[in-house]
């Protein structure tokens, strides 16, 4: 085992045995043909974490063995990554990876600070992850990436002693992928899936938005003066010769004011003079101004447009747009000249050639 005096050869310090690497068919192959591995921020910066542990030296190791499709299967789970990786031996290799996952008092601020800021919630939505994740990890005292070599469980069961092994260090490799292919990847390996932690920002912001929207506490209307039992209400007005019998003006505190007298002539006696918005005098004297909100305020000065220019400025823009800038005159086949010329494998300047011809038939 990697890091252990044994094995089927470290017993004895006998590697005669170990050749080039058995081929494998339909292995996890690296994407990157050459150079260095891992596109995204996030990838990169898990290999520089690893090289800065003085590993730099032993991850080449194991890169051609992920360019050459050495590593049969990779599975991420909380806490651990296991692979299996064929080497020279017909037996593949079993290798582990382990990092303790985040606990969950950790992860209930983590995912606070991520509800509270839209732009974090959108961005994860995406499927991306932000440069300021690794900060807000930090500071809720959980770094995103490992911060000791320590913090790394390695195990592998080849009888090399190198830590990390050529074996490893192709998991390494294909893991640094796999978090380009999926970034949430690397927050399940430290404890929360990609479907654990969006519904959990879903909740934790829609809990925010009905804190927001709930509405305040409402007063209680005054009831009206109960009256003594023994009291004895005042006869309503007799109709004469028909007259509609008057109706109380109302105050303004809701009190009924003395019935107005009726006239003897059979008229309809006058009623409680309104006010010109059709409100009862006096009603909305308390009442405050309600100020516009939103997009009012903006178009309360306006006068309102006619509905026949309004449809037909619509498709207009609001303002003049600029005049398109001047483009360089240059020829059909520049993108070509820029490039070089293809692989042989693919065709070489024969199919540079007659690629040429083909755009100056289509510029032309």
């Amino acid at each position: 085992m990697s890091g252990q005096a044994q094995g089927d050869g470290g017993a004895n310090g006998r590697f005669a045995d170990y050749g080039r690497p058995r081929r494998v068919d339909g292995g996890l192959r690296a994407r990157s043909t050459r150079g260095a591995i891992g596109r995204s921020w996030w990838s990169q910066r898990f290999l520089e974490v690893l090289e800065s542990f003085a590993l730099g030296t032993r991850l080449t190791r194991g890169r051609s063995y992920a360019r050459a499709g050495q590593v049969v299967r990779l599975e991420v789970a909380p806490g651990t990554v296991d692979a299996v990786v064929q080497g020279s031996r017909a037996q593949p290799y079993e290798v582990s990876i382990a990092l303790p996952p985040f606990p969950e008092a950790v992860w209930a601020r983590v995912e606070a600070e991520l509800a509270a800021q839209a732009f974090f919630s959108a961005r994860l939505l995406a499927g991306d992850l932000p440069p300021e994740l690794e900060e807000l990890f930090g500071a809720a005292g959980a770094p995103l990436f490992p911060a000791g070599v320590a913090e790394l469980r390695q195990r592998c069961s080849c009888p090399d002693f190198a830590v990390p092994c050529k074996h490893l260090a192709a998991t390494f490799y294909l893991l640094a992928e796999a978090f380009d292919a999926d970034p949430f990847q690397l927050l399940h390996w430290r404890g929360r899936s990609r479907t654990q932690l969006l519904d959990r920002l879903r909740v934790l912001r829609a809990d925010a938005a009905g804190a927001d929207d709930q509405p305040a506490a409402t007063e209680v209307a005054p009831t009206s003066p109960s009256l003594p039992d023994d009291a004895v209400l005042p006869a309503a007005p007799s109709v004469v010769d028909g007259a509609v019998p008057p109706v109380a003006p109302s105050t303004a505190d809701g009190a009924v004011s003395q019935p107005v007298p009726s006239r003897s002539d059979g008229a309809v006696a006058p009623m409680a003079e309104s006010t010109r918005d059709g409100g009862v005098p006096g009603a909305g004297r308390d009442a405050e101004a309600v100020p516009p909100v939103g997009a009012s305020r903006a178009l309360a000065g306006l006068p309102p447009a006619p509905l026949a220019e309004a449809v037909d400025r619509f498709w207009l823009p609001p303002v003049p747009l600029p005049d398109r800038p001047p483009s360089l005159s240059t020829g059909p086949d520049l993108l070509l000249r820029q490039l070089g010329a293809p692989a042989p494998a693919i065709g070489g300047p024969g199919l540079l050639e007659r690629l040429r011809r083909a755009y100056r038939l289509l510029g032309g």
